[in-house]
């Protein structure tokens, strides 16, 4: 296994190393409940390297209970082959893409220890989406409100529905919408975020694109179409080296901008010393198509 300049990118690279279950991500595990869900509140399927992830309780509007989380956890980390799984897609069954936390498990009656319980499964599941060394691809239709929006705007690549919209309306309930900030403080501009949380009033897809909170926005008959196309886009490259540019990416950008520059250099340096790296090199130059073998 070759050399990188960061933790996070050496534990990147050695979940591809034999392309196995991924121990990069065991620390997300430690908690995890390993009881079945009956009904699934997540369905999962996997084909031609793609695996899709359903939100699977439209009835309650796709709340991110604590069954759901630890679902959907389970179902981000397994779920189907690793062997030649290159990205992963969130859906949503019903109208409602998620409306968030359950709110009756936030119900005083629950105490103080379930309410850590939920916030800290919610975050690891937020992490562990761009923890991933695949591309994770929110598809949107209908509402995302705060975790579930805290879910869209921690995913690496957002479709949405021309009919989506998005809100953080916790402080209307008297719980401010505090750790979906976090993810959505990262993914549009301060103003608009802090807009967002203290009206908790919904923006349109069409802003949602304008700030950078989704990555496009297509009609609602395009939505599977467009979305599908994009994953299949991704299926074409490398995945060890999807994994490496994932990485970096998530490393650098809370650094200083020369400690980004130096943390990049270095592992586009690695890269090349990579064989998909090389291939990609040798490919370009001789004018043909490259083969992966995705190492």
């Amino acid at each position: 296994m070759w050399k990188v300049c960061t933790s996070v990118l050496r534990r990147g690279l050695q979940d591809y190393s034999n392309l196995r279950v991924l121990p990069l991500l065991s620390r997300h595990l430690s908690s995890s409940s390993t009881g079945s869900v009956d009904p699934a509140p997540t369905v999962s399927s996997q084909h031609d390297g793609i695996r899709t992830i359903t939100l699977n309780n439209p009835k309650k509007r796709n709340a991110l209970s604590l069954a759901m989380l630890e679902s959907l956890r389970r179902d981000l980390l397994g779920g189907g082959s690793q062997d030649d799984l290159q990205v992963i897609i969130i859906a949503a069954e019903g109208p409602v893409f998620s409306a968030g936390h359950d709110l009756n498990e936030l119900s005083p009656a629950h105490g103080r220890d379930k309410h850590t319980e939920i916030f800290d499964a919610c975050t690891k599941v937020m992490t562990l989406v761009q923890d991933l060394p695949v591309p994770v691809i929110a598809k949107v239709r209908g509402l995302a409100t705060a975790a579930g929006c805290q879910l869209v705007a921690s995913c690496d690549i957002v479709v949405a529905s021309d009919t989506a919209q998005f809100a953080t309306p916790g402080v209307k309930v008297g719980l401010f919408c505090s750790t979906p900030a976090v993810a959505l403080g990262r993914a549009v501009p301060r103003k608009v975020a802090m807009e967002m949380l203290f009206t908790g009033q919904p923006i349109t897809a069409q802003d949602a694109l304008l700030h950078g909170l989704v990555s496009k926005v297509v009609p609602e008959p395009k939505l599977d179409e467009e979305t599908h196309r994009l994953a299949k886009q991704i299926c074409t490259t490398s995945r060890s080296v999807t994994a490496i540019g994932k990485a970096c990416f998530y490393s650098q950008i809370t650094k200083s901008r020369d400690e980004a520059y130096r943390e990049a250099g270095e592992v586009m340096v690695d890269n090349l010393q990579t064989a998909d790296g090389r291939e990609g090199i040798n490919a370009f130059l001789e004018k043909r198509k490259p083969t992966w073998t995705h190492q």
